[in-house]
């Protein structure tokens, strides 16, 4: 996911920056409210996470502002505020959720996860996928690569399906074990570098170019 956290606290936004970028997200930061709104109405997020209280311009009216616009983009609201009359507000003024301060980092994960999930809802209806001349069909599970049928495995399916639906983002080694393998720890193996290996040569070897690209030091995208 990109993702734009508006926040004033410099130590909260570089906590929440660098646990983001550690899951493989992508991370822009304001410090105020009016860089925020810039950044909000002139970028394409995924989600954003706006801080109710911020200089120059406060979260609520960011938020309403971006939905006057008609901008639905997801945002997650974060404050200290934790009544109900003020995570009503939030939500009426626009907000998808609202955690309150302090929070748990995997609380904040797991809720962004959520909204991309409801924002990529009618994407993940799709049952055909495709990149380039390569075209996977989830009902039939058949893979066509170059006009030709691939044959493969049931794990490389669903790899190389998980690949597709995050086409155009780099993929981590973590996010390919917990979603591919449902491993939540490292097993110390090159089980992803063998089946990565596999698929490329099943996938690419009729097609015009190599589809599943490695990003040194970070992990694979198919573009």
């Amino acid at each position: 996911m990109r993702i734009l956290v508006i926040e004033d606290d410099k130590d909260v936004a570089a906590y929440i920056r660098g646990g983001l970028e550690e899951n493989g997200h992508t991370v822009d930061t304001a410090a105020n409210g009016k860089d925020g709104l810039f950044l909000a109405t002139t970028e394409k997020y995924d989600v954003l996470i706006v801080d109710r209280m911020l200089p120059e311009l406060d979260g609520l009216t960011i938020i309403k502002t971006l939905r006057g616009a008609d901008n639905t983009v997801p945002a997650l609201i974060l404050s200290a505020l934790g009544e109900v009359d003020d995570r009503v507000k939030g939500l009426r003024a626009g907000g998808d959720d609202y955690l309150v301060k302090p929070f748990a980092f995997a609380e904040l994960l797991a809720r962004l996860e959520v909204l991309q999930r409801r924002a990529q809802g009618d994407a993940l209806q799709e049952t055909v996928l495709r990149a380039g001349d390569l075209e996977m069909d989830l009902l039939a599970r058949r893979v066509v690569c170059a006009g030709q049928v691939v044959d493969i495995q049931a794990r490389e399916f669903r790899l190389l399906e998980y690949l597709l639906r995050h086409k155009g983002q780099v993929v981590t080694r973590t996010m390919l074990l917990e979603n591919v393998w449902d491993y939540h720890f490292d097993p110390q193996t090159n089980v992803i570098d063998v089946h990565i290996s596999r698929l490329r040569g099943k996938i690419s070897r009729d097609s015009k170019k190599q589809l599943i690209r490695t990003v040194r030091g970070a992990g694979y995208i198919i573009e």
